[in-house]
């Protein structure tokens, strides 16, 4: 723009070749009178000069904006310092925590590509993952305003991964080795982890099954997905239980004894 400014002047000042470039104005240049064409060469003078003052002034914002922006990122830098300072760590230790984080991360988006049956069998590289993780997140520098948010998101996605292993099938085992009933068999963790649903495994076995205080080793039982227990499995549970009060207050009356319970 001042480049623009300088040859205009030049232009005026080299004998008015500007103002024949200019468009016609009210009245033809040679019509002029010496002093009409002075005050022209005046009024673009003034205008010129308005131009090269408005380029002063920017040029002044522009150099306080410039120190501005440098008083900015100083500040900036100062509280970056402060907060390494804070926590105990240097860039170094920046920069290899952010690596980890990011192998990390990029992990955990290969295991999420996975099914949930690959999941299941997968669960102790979940487990790995999610001690990983512990161990960065115990690190303050998880605690960085642009790390923080990272963390979050990567400690729910860990979550996301567990998956249980689903069981369809369990081979009895013996009472003195394995302690199995159906109770016992439906509290274990890797099948409902509660042995109240032990009526589940019953009614998906009645053709083995004739009495559920009686299973025999070697038998292969199959397992129903977990859930609540509908209605025919709640129906058999409640006539199992009746039957075996009755059959106790029979017992009492008469001095027997009466079978083993769940």
């Amino acid at each position: 723009m001042k480049n623009i400014i300088i040859i205009l002047l030049f232009s005026v000042l080299a004998g008015g070749n500007l103002i024949a470039q200019m468009p016609p104005a009210s009245k033809p240049d040679l019509e002029l009178t010496e002093d009409e064409a002075t005050l022209r060469i005046n009024d673009y003078k003034s205008k010129i000069k308005s131009l090269e003052d408005q380029l002063a002034s920017i040029k002044g914002d522009q150099d306080e904006i410039k120190a501005k922006i440098a008083d900015t990122k100083k500040q900036l830098e100062d509280c970056n310092d402060a907060l390494m300072k804070l926590i105990g760590a240097n860039a170094a230790d920046l920069e290899a925590f952010k690596q980890k984080l990011g192998q990390l991360e990029g992990k955990v988006r290969e295991m999420q590509r996975l099914s949930n049956d690959e999941l299941a069998d997968r669960r102790s590289e979940v487990e790995e993952l999610d001690r990983q993780y512990m161990e960065l997140r115990n690190n303050k520098i998880s605690l960085l305003p642009d790390i923080y948010p990272r963390m979050v998101k990567l400690g729910k996605d860990i979550k996301g991964l567990y998956r249980e292993k689903k069981i369809t099938t369990y081979t009895v085992g013996t009472w003195a080795e394995n302690r199995d009933c159906l109770w016992n068999i439906a509290g274990n963790t890797e099948i409902y982890g509660d042995p109240n649903q032990w009526p589940k495994i019953w009614q998906a076995n009645t053709s083995l099954i004739r009495n559920p205080d009686v299973i025999q080793p070697g038998w292969v039982l199959s397992i129903p997905p977990k859930g609540p227990k509908n209605p025919e499995e709640l129906k058999a549970e409640r006539k199992y239980y009746r039957m075996k009060k009755e059959a106790s207050e029979a017992n009492a009356t008469t001095g027997g004894t009466g079978t083993d319970g769940q």
